[in-house]
């Protein structure tokens, strides 16, 4: 359905530009109700919007005014990062999704990824023709989360080191491997990696650990003190063979330094300053 402003009145147009204005676009049913005085008539009229396609319902009780720039097909997705705060109680844009925020890959993932320590009733949710996936961690696994503040919306996304470590925990949620290997070249002066190291002491999963060090000891990258932190990640892997690549085929040489099977293709190993 598209935008027709004949089909408002004027005050839902006065309403609308409210919330659109006031609110960033993103609004409760109590500042609805706030608006128009009376419980029973904001539902008629938030539920009279919404099937006008003015409005999109987030989560129950929250509403988002939809941009004139999601033309006919209510699409708009520079909003899915916004969006998301509003989708669960604790959540934070991750994985592929957080890799394309931080620039860290060109490659932009067809569905937002986000990380939750909450059950969800639902993997999938769809909104604005965005389609958002729920990814379930467990407590300790949640941290690392940058606020950040774009024109007055708020954003939450896992920071530049966090979101290393989740592409290494789970490649297959931030393109393969391969994308953590292009993340790694185009991010080694931008990352904190004494933070880095705490981060992986506190994620408490070594299987991280164990591709990380590989592939940063394969591209050998100029780092101070990179002998003494890969010596210090290798005291602290589990016992097992991970794969590289999970999801892969279970063949290829085993690398018995970092306990790991090196199942897939890298790309040539080369430091990042090469040309």
């Amino acid at each position: 359905m598209a935008h027709n402003v004949t089909e408002l009145g004027p005050k839902e147009a006065e309403f609308l530009v409210r919330m659109a204005s006031e609110k960033n676009g993103i609004f409760t049913f109590a500042e609805a109700q706030a608006f128009w005085q009376n419980r029973t008539y904001t539902t008629k009229v938030l539920h009279r919007l919404l099937n006008k396609g003015w409005l999109d319902r987030l989560t129950r009780g929250t509403y988002m005014v939809i941009p004139l720039e999601a033309g006919l097909r209510r699409e708009w997705s520079e909003e899915g990062l916004v969006i998301a705060p509003y989708l669960a109680r604790r959540v934070a844009v991750a994985y592929w999704s957080a890799l394309h925020y931080w620039h860290m890959t060109e490659q932009m993932p067809r569905m937002v990824f986000l990380q939750t320590p909450d059950r969800t009733s639902q993997r999938m949710r769809k909104s604005l023709g965005i389609v958002f996936r729920f990814i379930t961690v467990k407590e300790h696994k949640f941290f690392g989360i940058a606020n950040i503040n774009i024109d007055g919306r708020k954003i939450l996304v896992t920071d530049q080191e966090k979101t290393i470590i989740d592409a290494a925990d789970r490649p297959d949620l931030s393109g393969g491997i391969i994308q953590l290997v292009e993340a790694l070249r185009g991010s080694w002066d931008g990352l904190d990696w004494n933070r880095l190291d705490a981060y992986l002491e506190r994620f408490r999963v070594r299987t991280a650990i164990k591709r990380l060090g590989y592939l940063i000891e394969k591209m050998n990258p100029p780092l101070p003190e990179l002998e003494e932190r890969l010596a210090r990640w290798q005291s602290h892997l589990s016992a097992g063979i991970a794969l590289l690549e999970p999801g892969a085929q279970r063949k290829g040489k085993i690398v018995t330094k970092w306990q790991l099977r090196i199942n897939v293709n890298l790309p040539e190993a080369r430091r990042p300053d090469d040309s």
